[in-house]
């Protein structure tokens, strides 16, 4: 007699023990998850969560934070070099530092200091107004006074007589001396003018380009005999120079007048730097952009360069290799991010991409490129992964190696972050953005493995590299904190969450999970708990749940009710490790 069978439905296993990380989209890999939180790449190909942060300090009125050969970071009004603490004025609200050799450039305040020699500090710009009798003569070089002998249109005719002869013939006034060897009166190649007041030149250097007011609209006024007169030499003297020579109570600058003067009129002596949107190092030289209104009211679409070596001066223009530069930029718009990238100076706006070439100023060239440039408001989310640039752009993150931007956020979904901030260290970029609902995410992609994780709501100020650690300011706490753990590392254990995306959705016919099997490792007192949420209700069900005891692993079976999708999700506190997730897939009979 034969009885009725029933056949075993057919099935198969499918194994994913690669877990590739973050994906945000309807449709995802296998061994990737559509939500998660506080999980790395560090133990890739495993499934685990991050380490416990660090806390280094905090509590105060941190503003900018920059690595040297120290941690560096702004305190209220004062800047902390490695735990040491120097008072400098530093005005409330968020700075930028630069570094420039042992220098750090503190903006917008236009403040920097030595962090060998810290008492050498003060302002980049510089003033002095002089309270007193103004002399202004004509003089050699040095500062020593010229015997202009002579003053007029015609030749001495006794030379023997006259050292120097101030020609008012032509159409320019010029100096010139007897030149015996060829027998005729010769140009001197240049001509200056010493002011001397009190203090005038104590504030300056040597070299520095400075800015004279107060003699070109006021009326001259003769100290000694009170006469309003009118001099177009002297009024002349209003505007841009070089200081050739100098001492606490004299200046000399270039410029020729026909008659020493003693003035009554205050004039006013400035060191200044052009208001900058942002602000790099490179070449030794540091550089910036502005896009919006200069200090005289007008509109200025501009790349500045300093001085070379002297971040102190942005307007000496002399014909030198060591000159400061500016060059006007014909794009649209404001800038949006500087970098210093591959030794060149990298500009970006929203839609374009300014390098700047060249190693002195005469050589200096813009290349301009139309391509995706950093979103306004991300410009701190630029940062170097080896040699690779990340930032963000307004459709999405870009990596650019010195030819043309690429991306690489497609992972993170179609979110419009925004207000990115980002900092790198080893082979990961981290970046703080948030979304539309002004929510923060903090996510790391792993340069090295293409990966995308999301860690969690933080929203980080600033960060830098330095040591074996990245070091952030959270915004939340005020308190520098450590992505890696170094100093006093966080008491609480790292709680963590991966959700997968659909499951069961991939085969048209009539096949459906029968069994989910997980295999992972914890660590003692560590617990994971398992959750599943049947055909998007956005119900989630606990199925099971399991502690560490030890170093042992742990087998996991998980049965889903039949139903035509479904997803999971891991929620654990502690260390643990996800070694592998097995479906079990069965063929069902026919509806029909």
């Amino acid at each position: 007699m034969l009885y009725p069978t029933v056949p075993v439905p057919a099935g198969s296993r499918e194994v994913v023990n690669v877990f590739r990380g973050y994906h945000h989209d309807l449709r995802i890999g296998a061994g990737e998850f559509y939500h998660m939180e506080n999980l790395t790449s560090a133990a890739y190909p495993l499934l685990s969560p991050r380490g416990p942060r660090g806390f280094y300090t905090g509590g105060g009125a941190i503003s900018g934070l920059l690595a040297k050969d120290q941690l560096c970071y702004t305190d209220g009004s004062a800047i902390s070099l490695g735990g040491s603490k120097v008072e400098l004025g530093l005005s409330p609200g968020e700075k930028t530092l630069v570094s420039m050799g042992a220098y750090v450039v503190i903006l917008p305040d236009k403040k920097y200091i030595n962090t060998v020699d810290p008492a050498d500090r003060g302002d980049i710009e510089a003033t002095a107004s002089p309270v007193g009798a103004v002399t202004v003569e004509l003089c050699a070089l040095d500062g020593s006074p010229y015997a202009i002998s002579q003053v007029g249109g015609e030749e001495p005719q006794d030379v023997t007589q006259v050292e120097y002869w101030l020609d008012t013939g032509g159409e320019t006034k010029t100096v010139k001396s007897y030149a015996a060897s060829c027998g005729a009166w010769v140009s001197v190649g240049a001509t200056y003018v010493k002011l001397t007041a009190q203090g005038i030149g104590k504030p300056f250097s040597l070299g520095d380009g400075v800015t004279l007011s107060g003699l070109k609209d006021a009326p001259l006024v003769d100290n000694v005999t009170g006469e309003v007169f009118q001099d177009e030499d002297i009024a002349a003297l209003d505007g841009s120079f070089v200081i050739h020579a100098k001492g606490d109570n004299f200046i000399v600058v270039t410029g020729l007048i026909c008659q020493t003067r003693t003035l009554r009129n205050t004039i006013t002596v400035k060191r200044t730097m052009p208001e900058l949107d942002f602000c790099l190092e490179s070449g030794n030289r540091l550089w910036g952009c502005r896009y919006g209104l200069g200090p005289d009211g007008k509109t200025v679409n501009e790349i500045y360069a300093s001085k070379l070596g002297d971040f102190k001066n942005w307007y000496c223009f002399q014909g030198l290799s060591t000159d400061s530069y500016a060059a006007s930029c014909g794009t649209d718009g404001p800038f949006t991010g500087a970098v210093a990238h591959l030794g060149y100076p990298l500009f970006f706006k929203e839609d374009c991409l300014h390098t700047v070439y060249g190693s002195y100023p005469a050589n200096f060239s813009i290349q301009t490129t139309a391509c995706r440039g950093v979103q306004k408001g991300s410009g701190r989310s630029l940062a170097l992964v080896g040699e690779t640039l990340l930032y963000k752009s307004r459709l999405g993150i870009c990596a650019f190696d010195g030819s043309v931007p690429v991306e690489v956020g497609r992972d993170l979904g179609d979110i419009a972050y925004h207000q990115a901030v980002a900092g790198s260290h080893g082979s990961k970029y981290y970046i703080s953005m948030a979304d539309p609902q002004g929510a923060y995410h903090l996510f790391v992609y792993d340069l090295a493995r293409g990966l995308w994780h999301r860690e969690d709501a933080t929203q980080a100020k600033a960060f830098c590299s330095w040591g074996d650690d990245l070091y952030y300011l959270d915004a939340a706490t005020g308190r520098i904190m450590t992505v890696l753990g170094s100093g006093a590392k966080e008491e609480r254990p790292v709680s963590w969450l991966a959700e997968t995306g659909l499951l069961g959705v991939e085969d048209p016919d009539e096949k459906y999970i029968s069994r989910v099997q997980l295999r992972l490792w914890l660590e003692m007192d560590s617990q994971v708990s398992v959750f599943i949420d049947y055909d998007s209700q956005g119900q989630w069900r606990r199925v099971c749940g399991v502690r560490g005891r030890g170093l042992r692993s742990f087998h996991i079976p998980i049965r889903p009710k039949r139903c035509d999708h479904f997803r999971l999700r891991l929620e654990g506190v502690g260390s643990a490790k996800v070694f592998s997730l097995c479906k079990t897939i069965t063929e069902g009979g026919s509806r029909l």
